[in-house]
């Protein structure tokens, strides 16, 4: 049909007859003018760049939609790729022998400003009598009538590969009368070990974190100022030596005994070093140096504390009733269980009352008492928790009663003496 239609336009056009352009629905028709117009909007459709516009409504729906699902998702991916609630063999256990040491010594602080022991503090003076005469100052010690020395006590914790040379930190304390060591400097004391050994010396002057100032009427203290430290103000003297890292085997202490956890340790070693781990015990993880790393022991054990594992905890409630702190463990459950909790609030109010007697009665005016008690009881409401919750609903429903956190640890102590609290409660 289309050749013939083509056919009869050119021989109407070679006869000089007028073709027309548009059909009669307004669209091109089949003449030469027809032709063209369709070949040029055939081109503009074909250039013309495919649109996806919506509106801002749309948009925004979908967006909403969308947006969840991959956030989601990109949780779980992350999730995936870290294990949740991993810690490195480092924070759990320590290699057994391989530990800090106390360090303890008495020492004398000068230069208070006259807020030293008192006269009647007979070892502040003997100790001072003491070290004037290792001076060749000789002094009775009944005659030292002094305020601005104070006798302390001066304790630190020795590091373990500690070397001879190395500063480590000190706390200075009284253990006399005096009411502040601010200002003062710590002579020279030796800090010995355990055995008697004198293991580092500490002098230098004290940093106390408070103040004390007092006049004849007020006296104002902040913090604790019979106590301070000194940073960097003991020096190694003597070094402490540790054979365990030079035996074919080391032994693993667990901070926290258990046996899930020296369990997963053992098995996370092993995957690291096959055959090199087992579980001794619930506290103890024996550890066997691969041959080709004895020679160098440090990289082995460098290697084995940054392994991480999943510590498995028990389930445990601590509570603090002297701050009303509440703690909970993650697997602690509870067997389904009605709670009831009601307060109950007494006033009691002591007023007089003046009793006047009639004119002309010849009584007399007294005073009686008058008391008001005002008894006011809530109306306990019943909380019903289903067996097995979560730590989540746990504390979801204890929030709904509205009550103070004392009054959740009076409602815990109960649930533990119901024996429907599959948790350990400890009070502190």
């Amino acid at each position: 049909m289309k050749n013939v239609a083509l056919e009869i336009c050119d021989a109407q056009k070679a006869k000089g007859e007028k073709v027309e352009n548009k059909n009669g629905n307004g669209e091109p028709g089949n003449g030469e003018k027809g032709r063209r117009e369709r070949r040029t909007e055939s081109e503009k459709t074909r250039k013309a760049p495919v649109s996806f516009a919506m509106d801002p409504v749309t948009k925004s729906k979908i967006v909403a939609r969308v947006f969840p699902v991959f956030f989601f998702v990109f949780i779980y991916l992350v999730c995936a790729a870290f294990p949740l609630q991993a810690a490195r063999i480092k924070e759990l256990g320590y290699i057994n022998g391989v530990r800090t040491n106390q360090l303890i010594g008495y020492g004398l602080v000068t230069g208070l400003n006259g807020t030293g022991d008192k006269a009647n503090t007979v070892f502040t003076t003997q100790s001072l009598a003491n070290m004037l005469e290792n001076m060749g100052v000789r002094i009775d010690p009944t005659a030292i009538k002094v305020n601005n020395i104070a006798a302390v006590i001066v304790t630190a914790n020795l590091p373990p590969y500690a070397k001879i040379g190395n500063k480590i930190d000190v706390t200075v304390s009284s253990i006399g009368d005096a009411r502040s060591i601010e200002g003062g400097v710590l002579l020279l004391t030796h800090l010995k070990g355990a055995d008697g050994g004198v293991y580092g010396v500490a002098q230098g002057p004290i940093v106390v974190g408070g103040f004390l100032a007092s006049g004849q009427g007020a006296t104002v203290q902040k913090n604790h100022p019979t106590v301070g430290r000194i940073a960097n103000g003991a020096t190694i003297e003597r070094e402490i030596e540790y054979d365990n890292v030079k035996m074919d085997s080391v032994i693993l202490s667990l901070k926290i005994p258990d046996f899930t956890t020296a369990k997963r340790v053992a098995e996370r070693i092993n995957e690291a070093f096959a055959g090199s781990a087992f579980a001794k015990d619930g506290g103890t993880v024996n550890i066997a140096m691969p041959g080709s790393l004895k020679a160098n022991p440090v990289k082995f054990l460098s290697i084995v504390e940054n392994l991480e594992v999943t510590p498995d905890v028990i389930a445990k409630i601590v509570v603090d009733e002297k701050t009303g702190t509440v703690v909970i463990g993650e697997n602690v459950k509870i067997s389904t269980v009605a709670i009831s909790h009601g307060n109950i609030s007494v006033q009691i109010k002591e007023s007089e009352k003046v009793s006047q007697p009639m004119p002309f009665s010849q009584g007399q005016t007294v005073a009686t008492p008058d008391t008001t008690i005002k008894v006011e009881e809530e109306k306990g409401k019943f909380y019903l928790m289903e067996g097995g919750i979560t730590i989540k609903e746990l504390v979801t429903a204890l929030n709904a009663t509205g009550i103070s956190s004392r009054d959740i640890i009076t409602i815990l102590q109960t649930i533990k003496a119901s024996g429907a609290l599959q948790a350990e409660l400890e009070v502190i």
